[in-house]
């Protein structure tokens, strides 16, 4: 993890320059990222690009081509998205001191104000032909959305790291085994398919004249639609149903939504409480992080994320008695 104290700005231009093959002025900006280093660079002829290094140990090469793959077939299909860039290496992915990198054209956008009932619309119609070329190809290599699989992982991961303490440990077992207990029915016959993973409404721009333009795919997984979906509604199904009904009418122009999928919005907002707590747990030795998040790990965090688990699993009973 601390490969990235390498990143020399030398070592970042020249990254580019060597993947690109065109000489670069001296300018790169930091972007926002939590778990990856993004930066914006500028070639000598004025062209803006974004640099990605992947975080060490995060994803394997193949995992990052999955992701890729995706993308391109959406780009290959008129979805709005931005495609890395093929590299000298003949991939869209090279390798500087054990980090993985892409490089992407910079592309502008304003984040969406969801202002109407078309705006709603407008976003379900681009997720719905997103999932339409997600179901043509498989993703062997990313990680499955489902009780079973990523979320017993990541608590098997927060518990073999020794990171929880007494008592909580114990009451995080216990309720996260009767969490995954109770969700678990919830996804079979449930079809799974490649989909962004992470589709809030940070990750689509508005792009003027143009219109929507989906980014930052580094979470696809494979896994239930309603994934991406859920993900943009501003508070919890029952007190969103409006919005989603808006999200549907979008989303079917292009592809049909099993409406089963709606029992799983709060399981799925359990789940991902569970994943960010683990996700978070590889960043502990990384200053950033820690200056971002003094108090994780602490007695009084642990305690606030319990009460809020258990809060989730209530509030899943009840959107269950609610849906039926």
């Amino acid at each position: 993890m601390n490969s990235f104290e390498d990143l020399t700005p030398d070592k970042i231009l020249k990254s580019a320059e060597i993947s690109l093959e065109i000489p670069f002025s001296g300018y790169l900006h930091p972007l926002p990222s939590y778990i990856n280093r993004v930066y914006e660079l500028e070639s000598a002829a004025g062209e803006r690009f974004i640099i990605k290094f992947y975080r060490p140990g995060r994803w394997t090469f193949d995992c990052i081509m999955d992701e890729h793959d995706f993308i391109l077939d959406c780009y290959e299909n008129e979805i709005p998205v931005v495609p890395p860039i093929i590299l000298n290496t003949g991939s869209t992915i090279n390798e500087v001191d054990g980090i993985y990198y892409a490089l992407f054209n910079k592309r502008s956008g304003r984040l969406i104000e969801l202002n109407s009932d078309e705006d709603w619309i407008r976003l379900g119609a681009i997720v719905g032909r997103m999932h339409s070329v997600g179901y043509r190809f498989d993703a062997d290599n990313r990680e499955i959305l489902h009780p079973q699989e990523t979320t017993k992982s990541d608590v098997n991961y927060l518990l073999d790291q020794n990171l929880i303490p007494e008592p909580y440990k114990s009451e995080f077992v216990k309720l996260t085994g009767e969490l995954t207990e109770v969700i678990t029915p919830l996804f079979h016959n449930i079809e799974l398919l490649r989909i962004h993973g992470d589709c809030h409404a940070g990750n689509i721009l508005e792009r003027p004249g143009e219109g929507l333009m989906l980014i930052d795919f580094d979470d696809m997984v494979t896994g239930p639609a309603v994934q991406d979906l859920w993900l943009l509604l501003p508070g919890y199904y029952k007190d969103c149903t409006v919005e989603m009904e808006l999200l549907l009418e979008g989303y079917n122009q292009f592809l049909h939504f099993n409406r089963n999928q709606l029992n799983l919005i709060e399981p799925l907002r359990a789940m991902r409480m569970i994943y960010f707590l683990a996700w978070c747990s590889t960043q502990i030795d990384d200053y950033k992080f820690m200056h971002n998040f003094p108090d994780w790990g602490s007695t009084g965090f642990w305690q606030k994320e319990i009460n809020d688990l258990e809060l989730q699993l209530s509030i899943i009973k009840e959107s269950l008695d609610y849906l039926h």
